[in-house]
């Protein structure tokens, strides 16, 4: 099984929420010079199905190859889904995982899996059993080589403590909502580091719409030429963090590439780090 792959990225697309603008946009991030793709076999937010049409068309254009991009999908359980289903409901969860990732494999027409993500938790609280068997599931198809690495996506802290206990393929990702109000979800990345699990970081931008505008922000936008959008990605990777973004504007898709490589000063990381209060 072919397991050899591109390197992590510093910067993800992210295809939530696009629906019939999937495709395009998602061949639009190719062009910008996007090698990291994140979605979820998930119909209810994603349309898996659009992005691995232009994954596709890509590669048979000779724009790229198989072996240059991050291709990361996930499993979701079925109170996350709609009635538009990946697999059989009525199988056990260790079937449903599979049938999921067969189906996302189909979509990209690929035999393997960069990452392969938990798309959350069944349980509020604790880990529960189907929790247990579908990180299982997902660890056998690192075990097969089917996927390079394996992950989890809106992790609390706690429950990510607990999987590391159990774990017996370690994560490789936790990806979660990322708020300037707690630091950037300051103490899920410092478990992330002490354990060598990347933390990506999604709606870096939405979700922080009103520390942006904070006047030190502004600031800094005016001295160093950079949008808030553009510092924030910089910061992020700074800091460690592997960042989406999901912009549907060709050029901020560019520019957004182009300030991973724009020097941050470390008052400014220090800044941006605390804005939140």
């Amino acid at each position: 099984m072919m397991t050899a792959g591109a390197q992590i990225p510093k910067l993800l697309y992210g295809t939530a929420w696009k629906e019939e603008r999937t495709e395009g946009l998602t061949t639009l991030a190719l062009e910008a010079g996007f090698r990291g793709i994140d979605t979820a076999n998930q119909r209810k937010h994603y349309f898996e199905v659009a992005v691995g049409k232009a994954v596709q068309a890509a590669i048979a254009a000779g724009k790229l190859t198989r072996a240059e991009l991050f291709l990361q999908t996930k499993f979701t359980f079925r109170g996350g889904q709609d009635q538009r289903l990946p697999y059989d409901p009525k199988a056990s969860i260790t079937t449903q995982v599979r049938q999921s990732f067969v189906s996302s494999l189909e979509h990209f027409g690929t035999d393997y899996l960069d990452s392969f993500v938990l798309h959350g938790p069944n349980s509020r609280g604790a880990l529960g059993r189907d929790d247990i068997e579908a990180w299982r599931a997902i660890e056998a198809l690192a075990v097969e080589g089917r996927a390079r690495f394996v992950g989890v996506s809106n992790f609390t802290l706690a429950q990510l403590r607990e999987l590391l206990k159990l774990a017996q393929v370690a994560p490789r990702f936790l990806q979660n909502r990322c708020y300037a109000r707690t630091g950037w979800d300051r103490d899920v990345r410092r478990l992330c580091r002490e354990h060598g699990v990347v933390y990506q970081g999604f709606s870096l931008l939405t979700a922080n719409r009103q520390e942006l505008e904070h006047a030190s922000v502004r600031r800094l936008c005016a001295s160093t030429g950079q949008s808030a959008a553009e510092l924030v990605f910089r910061f992020a990777t700074a800091v460690g963090m592997l960042p989406l973004t999901g912009t549907s504007n060709p050029q901020h898709m560019q520019k957004d590439l182009d300030a991973l490589t724009v020097p941050l000063e470390p008052a400014a990381v220090q800044m941006l780090e605390n804005i939140g209060g």
